[in-house]
């Protein structure tokens, strides 16, 4: 059976030959083609079950269609949604994701980044792992379009789209004040992490608030383990703790296994609230109360600025910080005298 080739979709659809060329090596935009003639050149494709040759399209183009995704990890929730969201749109372009994670590794984020640039990579997305960017500013003034993703360089002149973590913190702090609550544990992530550092601003200026100049926050990791070991420690330190606010919901998970184990109920004993939403808090025994981030709005932001960077179509302001919102569910309760006076 002979296989179909450009002509023959040229010949259905009517249009020349490098038009169709065009729309099959994703250069439609770059030339103007309208959507109805890409629509059919699609449609046509589909229809002779054509696939071209990326290798040799990438080759006569100088382009390898590939945009490169780095983390922390995605052994996190709230990062592996992201990755999911980036990677599912990216695919609606027409371009490949290349993931990787850091682990919160400077050198090895360093080393992630130098094998990406080899793969002829066209645009990155990244969540730094720390506060240094020499590396990350080198490959944008090597002319790489570039976008960091959640963590960022306010200082610099690199797009990124994140949530206004002071927002987000200060309002779940003031919900538990809401209740009663003045002894309140904040266990935070990563504290070189502009994330970290804006939550604890908005947890410390809400207690201030209300005059209480004493802070408790503990911690240096978005883990599991973290959560666990800080609840631990902090039930012992100060046994007169009736909240506890988690930076993350992996943070959160820690404390939900301490607290089980020093029989301490949730919120009958101690409220809690955690940064990042996930489908698991909701069937949870007690369903926990978090601060949302608005993870498909973030992803899908990311991309719009990147291909703005691609395309060199940006316009406008590209460093946007988006408003989280605060999901009320079972994890908080009123504050009662047999924890605090």
């Amino acid at each position: 059976m002979k296989k179909s080739g450009i002509k023959d979709i040229a010949r259905e659809t009517n249009l020349s030959i490098s038009t169709v060329s065009r729309v099959i090596n994703g250069k439609a935009k770059e030339y103007r083609i309208g959507e109805k003639s890409q629509k059919r050149v699609l449609e046509a494709a589909e229809k002779f079950n054509y696939n071209p040759s990326h290798a040799a399209a990438n080759l006569r183009s100088g382009k390898s269609q590939t945009i490169a995704l780095v983390v922390p990890t995605l052994s996190n929730p709230f990062f592996a949604s992201l990755a999911s969201e980036i990677n599912n749109d990216l695919r609606k372009e027409g371009y490949t994701a290349l993931i990787s994670e850091s682990n919160e590794n400077i050198e090895l984020e360093m080393e992630i980044l130098k094998t990406f640039q080899s793969r002829n990579i066209e645009g990155l997305i990244i969540v730094p792992c720390g506060d240094e960017s020499d590396h990350i500013t080198a490959l944008q003034k090597q002319g790489l379009p570039i976008v960091c993703l959640d963590r960022y360089f306010a200082e610099l002149n690199i797009p990124y789209v994140s949530t206004n973590n002071y927002q987000g913190a200060y309002e779940g702090t003031k919900l538990l004040i809401e209740f009663g609550h003045k002894e309140i544990l904040g266990i935070q992530g990563v504290k070189d992490s502009i994330p970290n550092q804006q939550r604890a601003l908005g947890f410390k200026a809400a207690l201030k608030d209300i005059n209480i100049h004493r802070t408790n926050i503990s911690g240096n990791d978005f883990s599991v383990q973290n959560g666990y070991i800080e609840t631990k420690l902090a039930l012992r330190l100060n046994p007169n703790i009736s909240a506890i606010f988690a930076f993350s919901n992996t943070i959160a998970l820690g404390c939900l296994k301490a607290l089980n184990e020093e029989n301490i109920r949730i919120p009958e004993d101690i409220s809690l609230i955690c940064f990042d939403d996930h489908p698991y808090l909701d069937f949870l025994s007690t369903p926990l109360t978090c601060i949302k981030q608005p993870e498909s709005d973030l992803a899908r932001i990311a991309t719009r600025f990147l291909f703005g960077e691609i395309y060199k179509t940006s316009s406008g302001s590209t460093q946007v910080l988006l408003e989280a919102q605060i999901i009320l569910r079972k994890s908080v309760a009123k504050c009662f005298s047999r924890n605090q006076a």
